[in-house]
């Protein structure tokens, strides 16, 4: 029997990158992966439960969210992984920028924890993982408002692993480096000396076996920060 036998899975931006890499690597453990995406056409099939949402829209997320607890119950696991990557200089960074930045990368994780963090310490059990980034713990230049919605989701991270400890809900933050996805296309890399070229990167397997890890430790186990990167 796989250590994810049986267990729910929620992954959130889960239609592609290191999303879709997590809820494949979760679901061939075992788990039943309930996949959240604003792009999902809905349904079940292929092993997911599939629910399109739009985590900036809060009204959208907590109809959702009902109903994930009302069908499943609380998760045993939660991948908090929905975000969204801008390299820009301050100077040419809008404010309209800079919110959509916080509004996806920040406040939308706290959304998502308080729709089911509580019933996770109501069950007494399960593992709620924020997916990070290497912007979280180190200063990059022209990245200012992504870093400030990473370090945000930091702190975060950091308060609610202290509010829940004892609960039996583990925390964790997972802070990749740089991750060969579409999010990079924009920027093309290769073509820019001062940014590690796509084949240098970490793939969305290597983060989602990271996730896999830290969701198979024994229950006595608490992995509160993971960091990986490429060589």
């Amino acid at each position: 029997m796989s250590d994810l036998a049986g267990q729910v899975a929620v992954v959130t931006g889960a239609s592609r990158g290191i999303g879709a890499a997590t809820a494949a690597m979760l679901a061939s453990a075992g788990a039943r992966v309930l996949r959240i995406a604003r792009s999902l056409p809905g349904g079940s099939g292929s092993g997911f439960n599939d629910f399109p949402c739009d985590l900036t829209d809060s009204a959208a997320w907590q109809s959702t969210a009902t109903r994930i607890l009302a069908e499943f119950g609380p998760p045993g696991i939660v991948v908090s992984n929905a975000g969204a990557f801008m390299m820009k200089p301050l100077h040419e960074t809008t404010q309209d920028e800079f919110d959509a930045q916080v509004e996806i990368n920040l406040r939308a994780p706290f959304a998502v924890a308080r729709a089911l963090l509580p019933a996770m310490r109501a069950a007494g059990r399960g593992t709620f993982i924020h997916i990070g980034s290497v912007a979280d713990h180190s200063a990059f230049s022209g990245n200012a408002a992504y870093a400030a919605s990473k370090f945000g989701l930091r702190g975060l991270h950091e308060v609610l692993a202290v509010e829940y400890g004892g609960s039996g809900v583990r925390l964790c933050l997972v802070s990749p480096g740089p991750t060969d996805t579409s999010v990079w296309d924009p920027v093309d890399p290769d073509h820019q000396p001062s940014l590690p070229d796509r084949a240098s990167m970490l793939r969305p397997g290597d983060v989602a076996e990271a996730v896999l890890f830290v969701a198979t430790r024994p229950p006595q186990v608490h992995v509160d920060w993971l960091r990986l990167g490429p060589v």
